[in-house]
């Protein structure tokens, strides 16, 4: 049985990758999505992935580190489908790593902006658009790098642990209106610019693939499922949680 029919989703993030895999995963499920992205022609293949599924979706271009175009977006997502049911928030863009000390204020703000600011925003207008329907549920995506802290990625782990504790925050606020809010942590899953990174220094594989105590990669596939059962009512008493989707990688 679908766990997801007749709900309309939005997907930041969705034109490759972990947010693809949850908007063609919403859909399988029986949802209507938005794909919401700043590469217009990886979110139009998104859509037609979909589509040529027998799904229904649309695109939609957007910077989400910009407030007028995250009120653009879920605008659009209201006025095609009347309403805003579930909605993942998976856009993330971290900028630079390295020493902390040698960090540059400016790409220290931008992986703010685009890990942690961005989230909120979308937030702040999926909730104002639930809340008119009476409900809703919304997961962020999180990383494993929020949980113990990640050596020369500090603004990445730092912006993902702020993620964690807006959405535990949120959670509170807004689970006595109808709003459920979690997050998927996932760890070291195979997405395509983990793909080029084997590519350009294959020697780093074998040790990524120990960070879980399963000895392998996930799938963007998996963190998608995970999604989509924290988007369901399935997931009815669950909110303020963080999930980590990561072969055990949390307890290694």
């Amino acid at each position: 049985m679908s766990t997801l029919n007749n709900k309309i989703g939005l997907v930041t993030g969705s034109g490759q990758g972990i947010g693809r895999a949850i908007a063609l995963s919403f859909v399988r499920e029986g949802a209507k999505v938005v794909v919401a992205d700043f590469n217009k022609e990886m979110g139009l293949k998104t859509v037609e992935l979909i589509t040529d599924a027998g799904g229904s979706a649309s695109f939609i271009y957007g910077d989400i580190s910009k407030e007028e175009s995250v009120k653009a977006t879920v605008d659009y997502v209201i006025s095609t489908y009347g309403r805003l049911d579930i909605a993942c928030n998976s856009a993330a863009v971290s900028r630079g790593n390295g020493p902390i000390h040698e960090y540059e204020h400016s790409t220290f703000d931008q992986t703010l902006d685009m890990c942690l600011t961005n989230t909120w925003l979308c937030m702040k207008y999926e909730i104002t658009a639930m809340l008119k329907n009476g409900g809703g549920a919304i997961v962020n995506i999180s990383s494993n790098a929020s949980l113990r802290g990640q050596a020369f990625n500090t603004a990445y782990a730092a912006a993902k642990g702020g993620v964690n504790i807006l959405t535990k925050s949120a959670a509170a606020e807004y689970g006595a209106k109808g709003i459920r809010i979690n997050a998927v942590s996932p760890g070291v899953v195979l997405t395509p610019g983990l793909e080029q990174y084997f590519e350009e220094q294959p020697e780093k594989a074998e040790g990524l693939r120990k960070k879980s105590v399963m000895n392998r990669l996930g799938t963007p596939e998996e963190i998608a499922d995970a999604v989509s059962f924290l988007s369901s009512d399935r997931a009815s008493f669950i909110t303020g949680q963080i999930l980590s989707v990561d072969g055990g990688g949390a307890v290694r």
